[in-house]
């Protein structure tokens, strides 16, 4: 790549960080060989549990000059997620990521106007697409090639500042840019989160069956969860953080400075009584932006009437 290149490269990182991203990441477009493999195998494992639609688009996973025609570069960029604030201990917890206003809208949003920066400021002939787990896209395995960090044996993304407490999008452009260099993965012996995972859903390192976690079971089942986990949820209504609460990656990560993904004042104050008398008004009120709603209202409370169970009530 020539000088030019690196100052467009130079410009875009230092437009994302203004726009308040933590961290970016550049890789030329190519088909993902070693993911193909490992996805195919994820697969046939049948790890995908009900998520049928983890089946769909298989080849343009893989290759996303199948998906956005004429890519060259795909921009990766993280936003940290990680709250200074935390539910009351003794009450039905949810996922930290759903804290806050629904992530896919604060990412699109920034996006956008990062790539029309880069069409008004650099490449004026600019195409491409903005992605926010919103369509076939190897989101971790794209910020691996960028090197902005390395899949865990939780099978999160692990950054070096940031921990796994981020959030994830990709512009994939007609704009060729220098590629950034991978980092070396840094878990070395550790299992902690295969250790700590109450469901036993990390059967491997790198390697997590959907049909156990309680972050599949709590959000995307739309059936019944199975009675033999509800001893095992350990007061998780929605999503779970337990492999990144204990993952060393995550002890000295600094806070969100994004204000969309601040807690709802009301979620922080709820005691226990309030979760389980829970009304739809009042749902509708306190996860009226997050991605809590994609449960909806039914399921969370099926997923409140399933902790009942686990406390004998």
């Amino acid at each position: 790549m020539d000088i030019i290149a690196l100052k467009y490269q130079e410009m875009i990182r230092e437009e994302a960080l203004r726009l308040g991203f933590s961290d970016i990441g550049f890789a030329p477009v190519e088909h993902l060989c070693d993911d193909e493999l490992h996805l195919k195998q994820w697969l046939n494992d049948g790890f995908q549990a009900g998520m049928e639609y983890m089946n769909n688009h298989f080849e343009k996973r893989v290759n996303p000059s199948l998906l956005v025609e004429g890519a060259r570069s795909v921009i990766s960029l993280l936003v940290n997620y990680k709250p200074d604030q935390k539910q009351r201990a003794d009450v039905p917890q949810i996922a930290t990521y759903a804290f806050g206003k629904d992530y896919h809208f604060t990412l699109k949003e920034k996006m956008q106007v990062l790539f029309d920066f880069i069409k008004a400021n650099i490449f004026p002939q600019l195409d491409g697409r903005c992605f926010v787990d919103s369509a076939p896209v190897l989101d971790r395995a794209w910020a691996v090639k960028s090197g902005l960090g390395w899949i865990g044996k939780n099978t999160n993304l692990i950054h070096r500042k940031h921990g796994s407490y981020v959030f994830i999008g990709e512009l994939i452009t007609n704009l060729a840019l220098p590629a950034t260099d991978p980092i070396k993965a840094a878990c070395g012996n550790c299992t902690r989160c295969i250790d700590a995972c109450p469901t036993g859903a990390l059967v491997a390192p790198y390697r997590l069956d959907a049909n156990k976690c309680i972050s599949f079971q709590t959000i995307e089942n739309r059936g019944e969860i199975p009675e033999q986990l509800v001893v095992k949820f350990q007061n998780r209504v929605y999503g779970c953080d337990i492999c990144q609460e204990v993952c060393p990656w995550n002890r000295k990560t600094p806070p969100t400075r994004e204000a969309d993904f601040m807690p709802h004042p009301d979620l922080l104050t709820m005691t226990r009584e309030q979760w389980y008398a829970l009304d739809e008004s009042t749902y509708r009120e306190i996860f009226r932006k997050s991605a809590v709603k994609r449960a909806k209202y039914a399921g969370l409370m099926r997923n409140l009437a399933f902790l009942k169970k686990a406390h004998g009530k």
